[in-house]
């Protein structure tokens, strides 16, 4: 039997403001607890709301980057529900009307793009944090988090594995940090994901989903969605059926739990919050952010496919995040003859595991991208070899000087003279008659091995290209 896999993902991603959204309280993270709760958000007696603007302004600038309409009018609402890390006893958050509406994200599996609808983006307040360690059998709350701006992202159930998932997910985390409305941090919480997961046989209605709660890496999202499929498949082939529920993704036994019964919009008592007017966005203010937007991931996706030549899976590489695809940029920009792909190719590649190998990131990378391009432009002339371009590339993250220094120094200078390679070739096909015999007889692959062993012969200084020209021609092939 053919199982279909539907996902939703909700996301929350934490909004860059200094200020807190309804209050004037600090957002910063690490603070003491309890040390960044105001009044406000304490919601004790006598205190009111007040709408941050920067909040706003950064949900115009999401609405806009998905293609989404923005709501020239939405409305707060209480979400009633009790938590100890609620100090109101209630959320404010927005339900019928909320300020973007509708929009999409483009994804890349390999090399298919796929466009995941949005159902809405909409402003609230995140609550406190419970804390289980270190008090003697106790719980603590810090309220530092309670009244953090939050736009809360909901997609429609357009994915149809982890895997898909997981590209939504990272394109998201890539556009809300791209725009500068969320920096991301998925370890302190600034970008939090629940997966809402059913299955069904093909053809048939939406089966009953689960929400698994709080993923905070992608890596465990995508086994939480896996093994979810799996338990809800085995639950209905077994003749149980599935029952609505929150659940819990537990990486070190790689499986999700029951957390509690899933909550419909009715159980929250939704109703608008009489001490906040509803959010008037005018026209101009909307034309005044699209002007900021910078441009953004799709659009360079699509320029690269059609004035670079690059791939589809490539073009996502280089736009995950702004920090690489200004790099990569700036080193076309210092070497315009350079191929994009070469460029495209050795970014997403050497660069990258570099960088993680290293800790570091595109915004502060070893390599400065104008050094990073003189590097490549030595191995588009042939002046070194690729392999050789990687130990460069690492002596000068290592701060050994230039490209051209470092060549010099190491002594690794390509052999493209046509003599000398001669020379090298001729002696390779005298010591390897077996491997000349293979490739007359039709295996393409033993031309390889006598490029590796012209290779060998002349320490990795040979140009293989040039090498395999003077082998084919020697051997008639």
């Amino acid at each position: 039997m053919t199982w279909e896999v539907v996902i939703g993902l909700e996301t929350h991603a934490q909004l860059t403001t200094a200020s807190k959204i309804f209050s004037g309280a600090s957002t910063a993270f690490g603070a003491a607890p309890n040390t960044q709760a105001s009044a406000v958000d304490l919601a004790l007696p006598g205190t009111l709301p007040v709408l941050n603007r920067g909040a706003v302004e950064r949900a115009i600038r999401f609405g806009l980057a998905v293609g989404g309409t923005i709501a020239p009018r939405s409305v707060f609402a209480r979400k009633n529900y009790f938590y100890p890390d609620l100090p109101k006893g209630y959320q404010i958050s927005q339900y019928e009307r909320p300020v973007v509406s509708g929009g999409s994200i483009a994804i890349v599996v390999g090399e298919a793009e796929k466009r995941v609808r949005l159902t809405r983006a909409h402003l609230e307040e995140d609550a406190g944090k419970s804390l289980h360690e270190d008090f003697r059998g106790m719980s603590g709350i810090d309220l530092n988090r309670a009244g953090t701006p939050l736009l809360e992202i909901v997609s429609e159930p357009d994915m149809r594995s982890a895997a898909e998932a997981v590209a939504y997910a990272k394109a998201l985390h890539a556009l809300v940090r791209w725009i500068g409305i969320c920096d991301g941090n998925m370890q302190e919480g600034s970008f939090r994901c629940d997966a809402n997961v059913s299955v069904r046989r093909a053809g048939e209605p939406l089966g009953t989903r689960c929400e698994i709660k709080n993923l905070n890496s992608f890596r465990f999202m995508e086994r939480a969605i896996e093994f979810e499929v799996r338990r809800q498949v085995e639950v209905i082939e077994d003749g149980g059926r599935v029952v609505q529920e929150t659940r819990l993704f537990d990486p070190d036994r790689g499986e999700t739990r029951p957390m509690r019964s899933k909550e419909d919009a009715q159980d929250y008592r939704y109703f608008p919050d009489p001490d906040l007017l509803p959010l008037e966005i005018a026209p101009a203010w909307i034309e005044s952010v699209r002007r900021s937007l910078p441009d953004l991931p799709e659009a360079l996706r699509r320029r690269y496919r059609e004035e670079r030549g690059l791939g589809e899976y490539e073009a996502a590489l280089l736009t995950e995040s702004r920090e690489k695809q200004q790099f990569f940029e700036r080193a076309l920009a210092a070497a315009p003859a350079l191929p994009a792909r070469l460029a495209a190719h050795w970014t997403n590649g050497e660069m990258s595991a570099l960088l993680n190998d290293r800790g570091g990131d595109f915004g502060a990378p070893p390599v400065a991208p104008e050094a990073f391009a003189r590097l490549l432009g030595r191995i588009a002339d042939g002046t070194i070899s690729a392999k050789a371009g990687k130990a460069v590339l690492q002596a000068m993250a290592d701060g050994e000087g230039d490209v051209d220094a470092i060549v010099a120094k190491r002594g690794l200078t390509q052999i493209s003279d046509a003599g000398a390679l001669e020379a090298a070739v001729d002696r390779v096909l005298a010591a390897h008659a077996k491997l000349v015999d293979e490739f007359r007889a039709g295996k393409e692959k033993a031309l390889n091995a006598l490029v590796g062993q012209v290779m060998k012969a002349t320490q990795g200084k040979a140009n293989p290209a040039q090498a395999g020209e003077i082998l084919r021609r020697k051997l008639g092939g």
